[in-house]
């Protein structure tokens, strides 16, 4: 039976993620307040990055590399080209610097026209420079700076004069909310001390952090000795290491070029500061992964493909949509066994799920056979394809390729987030069920998209599920670095109840039997929609 669409998710605005990197040490004024505009100024329709670097001419890093990873991630990217460099897989041939006056003139074109967000910087070859692009940040002052002090090319290539290192340390980091140095210039900022080991590398980062910046994060990419991509994060209270696969690959050009600009788009889309560094890292990878037998030219480093997802069929043009937390509102989990009792279908109730308002489906089939859960599943999908829903298969990763499902949902004793990832590839939404801050932080370092946590309430849809009540979802969501549905026991009695804690990164509430067991499933979720978004009104 059809019926009128669900009214859309009411959600109070969130305060800026730019406010929390705001730091005492700064004794100069802050240029993060955005100023009138002039009259003819227009807001830019879409997050707006301004990337101030080198051109490439081989087309991998420095501004080529800028551009298609903002437009990979769906920010607009503007430019300012500070050197044109003639250079090939081979190494770098020539720099040819831009007069520094006519930087000026670049970046005065667009800063006092275009409303940036984000300003990142690559190759600023010459201390004047950095002193121009300084004056132009005060005069027109961007949400956020990311600074990636690009002093040598991954081929090892000098690209700035010994002088600018002084420029960066006294002027340029005071004003960054984000620095990004290698281990190779983490070394030359320092004084050539020398980086080896992790703890070398967090050392590193409290030095360079003592210069200014909000944040630091040094790159061990370069790590010789390391099995693992291990990056170090620091904002002055805590340090974490971010660890990721060691891709084998000759096509790494531009990789420090694409994390810096990379991050800068999450930031100019909102992203608070250690999400954006988490998701930049997670597509590096995923680039560099998809990348691996391309073939362009004959030198020892290769670029890489920014624009994979567009190659792979989960993620033609409109086939689907990045991970959106707030998908989490009304996440409906199905249970076969209910489903029998009232005589409904798998399709039918994720169709009536649908109907009645749910934001996100995840089959629970443990009953069924795997030929009749996969044809019910691409039933199911096509349901969810064709109203914008994701779904989610739940812990049956197998399932989830064969029916191309939006991502899997694993718990504690089911296969890694991580294991999850390498089989299902970049872009797909991955789960976890976690009871505890460590399975939180293991979540997050395994690369997981959200987590659900619970019982919240007692329940006896999972056998053996300890009650959490609402201050052990209140540690954990806390502790999180994730998105966080709540779930376990919840029903139309109590899910207010359960949103009005007023958790930030609580997003949802997941329910199993206040859906499913029940006569009408689109009856019982339209109610529990319209009881969730109250709740969420009046916080």
């Amino acid at each position: 039976m059809s019926s009128a669409p669900p009214p859309p998710i009411l959600r109070p605005q969130p305060r800026s993620c730019i406010s929390s990197f705001s730091s005492p040490r700064r004794t100069h004024p802050s240029p993060r307040a955005r100023p009138c505009r002039l009259a003819a100024a227009r807001e830019m329709p879409w997050p707006h990055v301004l990337t101030v670097a080198g051109s490439d001419s081989g087309g991998g890093a420095g501004i080529q590399a800028d551009v298609k990873a903002c437009a990979a991630l769906g920010a607009y990217c503007s430019t300012v080209i500070s050197a044109v460099t003639a250079q090939n897989t081979a190494g770098v041939l020539g720099v040819h610097l831009v007069p520094e006056e006519f930087i000026r003139e670049q970046l005065n074109s667009v800063l006092s026209d275009m409303s940036v967000d984000v300003v990142k910087t690559g190759m600023l070859p010459s201390a004047g420079i950095i002193q121009i692009l300084c004056e132009s940040l005060r005069k027109f002052p961007v949400k956020a700076l990311v600074v990636d002090p690009v002093m040598v090319s991954t081929s090892g290539d000098s690209l700035s004069d010994p002088s600018t290192l002084t420029n960066y340390r006294d002027e340029l980091f005071a004003m960054a909310d984000i620095v990004t140095p290698n281990v190779k210039e983490a070394s030359q900022l320092l004084g050539g001390v020398s980086l080896h080991t992790v703890s070398d590398m967090r050392d590193a980062a409290a030095s360079i952090y003592k210069f200014g910046p909000r944040c630091v994060l040094v790159k061990g990419g370069d790590m010789p000795d390391s099995s693992e991509a291990i990056d170090v994060f620091y904002d002055g209270k805590e340090f974490v290491e971010l660890r990721g696969h060691r891709i084998k690959t000759r096509n790494t050009h531009g990789t420090g070029c694409t994390l810096a600009s990379s991050i800068a788009a999450e930031l100019a889309k909102g992203s608070t500061m250690l999400n954006a560094v988490q998701v930049a890292k997670n597509f590096v990878e995923s680039a560099l992964h998809h990348s691996k037998g391309l073939i362009i030219g004959n030198g020892p480093q290769g670029p890489f493909d920014h624009l994979f997802r567009l190659k792979c069929p989960p993620y033609n043009i409109g086939s689907q949509q990045r991970f959106n937390p707030d998908s989490l509102f009304l996440y409906a989990v199905t249970d076969s066994r209910m489903n029998k009792k009232w005589g409904h279908s798998i399709k039918d109730a994720v169709k009536a799920a649908i109907e009645g308002g749910a934001t996100i489906v995840q089959l629970r089939e443990k009953d069924a056979e795997s030929r009749e859960f996969l044809e019910a599943a691409k039933a199911c999908m096509e349901i969810c394809k064709s109203s914008g829903v994701p779904l989610l298969i739940n812990d049956r990763v197998d399932i989830a390729l064969a029916c191309n499902a939006d991502g899997v949902h694993v718990g504690q004793s089911d296969i890694s987030a991580r294991e999850v990832r390498e089989l299902l590839g970049p872009g797909k939404i991955i789960g976890v069920s976690c009871k505890t801050p460590a399975q939180a932080e293991q979540a997050w370092n395994d690369g997981a998209d959200y987590i659900g946590c619970g019982g919240v309430f007692p329940t006896t849809t999972k056998a053996n599920n300890p009650t959490l009540g609402f201050e052990g979802l209140k540690t954990v969501c806390s502790a999180s670095k994730l998105p966080v549905v709540a779930i376990g026991g919840i029903n139309a009695t109590n899910a207010s109840s359960v949103m009005e804690l007023g958790l930030p990164n609580l997003k949802g509430v997941a329910v199993v039997s206040a859906l499913f067991d029940r006569e009408c499933v689109m009856t019982e979720t339209r109610n529990l929609r319209s009881i969730l978004t109250n709740a969420l009104c009046s916080i």
